[in-house]
């Protein structure tokens, strides 16, 4: 334990107090360098010289404004030559325009006066703290990343199936299928029979009506013959070509179903 009571320690080195700092202690000459200002230029240093002290930035006192610039310029020049080279090349405008202040005013070619030296200077501030105040108020805005988040929401949408299309060669195998079991059913009776594709046409949607699908081959009745089953082919083509009708399959190689294109009343 230490024998200093009374006295407040200055640090703690792994926990334990130290009352008096260490005589082999190195500290960099730039390790306690404190900056009370941070300027982004020269037209920064400048327009804010011309604020703090209340100047009229259209009637420049050059001499105090030079004088309190230089000042700070020698300050970060002795630290950091680098950042100082920008400031300096404003430092020799300053004084080139002091200057030209203290000589006459010449007279133009068609006699008016010469342009203020500080013209110049003023347009360049004036526009660097227009400037200035737009970037303010865009920082003022909010800003993603910073005063908000993108909220994202992933909504699970249940697709309506896309059924493949049926395309003629399914419709003709699968009426050659219709065909061959047809044969199987022969019958030896000769009669002749007069038969109305719109007959049964009408057959066709009277059979779908109230039926969500039908298939295909549930259409076509082989007890009767082959003569009614074309007539009955027949009839779904042209309900299939006046659009009255859809023909579809859940898949490839699927069974075909046959429903009504529109709801009936």
């Amino acid at each position: 334990m230490p024998q200093v009571v009374d006295h407040v320690a200055v640090a703690r080195l792994y926990g334990e107090p130290l009352f008096t700092l260490p005589q082999d202690l190195y500290i960099p000459p730039d390790a306690l360098e404190v900056f009370l200002e941070a300027f982004e230029g020269p037209l920064d240093l400048l327009l804010y010289l011309i604020r703090k002290q209340n100047f009229n930035i259209l009637d420049i006192p050059m001499a105090g404004l030079t004088r309190q610039y230089l000042t700070y310029v020698d300050e970060i020049r002795t630290s950091n030559l680098e950042l100082a080279a920008e400031y300096l090349l404003m430092a020799a405008m300053l004084i080139e325009i002091k200057s030209r202040m203290l000589l006459p005013p010449k007279k133009t070619a068609e006699g008016e006066e010469a342009e203020d030296p500080r013209a110049e200077l003023v347009r360049r501030l004036l526009e660097y703290e227009q400037m200035k105040l737009a970037a303010a108020r865009l920082n003022a805005l909010p800003q993603f990343g910073r005063d908000f988040l993108k909220a994202q929401v992933y909504i699970e949408q249940s697709l309506q199936p896309r059924f493949p299309e049926v395309h003629l060669v399914d419709l003709r195998e699968a009426w050659a299928d219709i065909l061959k079991r047809a044969r199987l059913v022969q019958h030896h009776k000769i009669s002749r029979e007069e038969l109305s594709v719109r007959e049964h046409m009408s057959i066709v949607l009277r059979t779908l009506q109230g039926r969500k699908f039908v298939e295909f081959e549930n259409l076509f009745d082989p007890a009767r013959g082959t003569a009614v089953m074309v007539v009955t082919f027949i009839a779904v083509l042209e309900l299939a070509k006046e659009t009255l009708i859809e023909i579809t399959q859940a898949e490839a190689f699927a069974p075909i179903y046959v429903r009504l294109a529109y709801s009936p009343a």
